[in-house]
């Protein structure tokens, strides 16, 4: 059984920083792709970032290059992003999700087979 939680989320200032991370149990973390999805009101679920098994490989949402970065641990079994200069628009509940697959990070919430209870970000002006 894969059970993902995710902590970190909260209430910021535009310009500021926060670190969701994302606690895996069950076997496989070290093997798997992981993912940050984000949805806010009223519009679909997307992408952010991925990172493949090993951590060498990332991908990014063109809107958050350069602001946030996603790593993990595989020692630990926790998948992380670390978000800085932080806009009104990054607001959304942000979601930890695993791929099975190892080859490529793909950017579709359909491909991901486990999810997180998603956390609430807010970035106010």
């Amino acid at each position: 059984q894969v059970q993902l939680v995710e902590s970190g989320g909260g209430l910021v200032q535009a310009g500021g920083s926060l670190r969701l991370s994302c606690a895996a149990s069950g076997r496989g973390f070290s093997t798997w792709t992981m993912a940050w999805f984000r949805q806010a009101p009223g519009k679909e679920r997307e992408f952010v970032a991925g990172v493949n098994w090993s951590g060498t490989s990332t991908s990014y949402e063109d809107s958050v290059k350069g602001r946030f970065t996603i790593s993990r641990d595989n020692a630990k079994n926790t998948l992380y992003l670390q978000m800085s200069s932080l806009k009104p628009e990054d607001t959304a509940v942000y979601y930890c999700a695993a791929d099975r697959s190892i080859l490529y990070i793909r950017l579709t919430t359909s491909e991901y087979d486990y999810w997180g209870q998603g956390t609430q970000v807010t970035v106010s002006s």
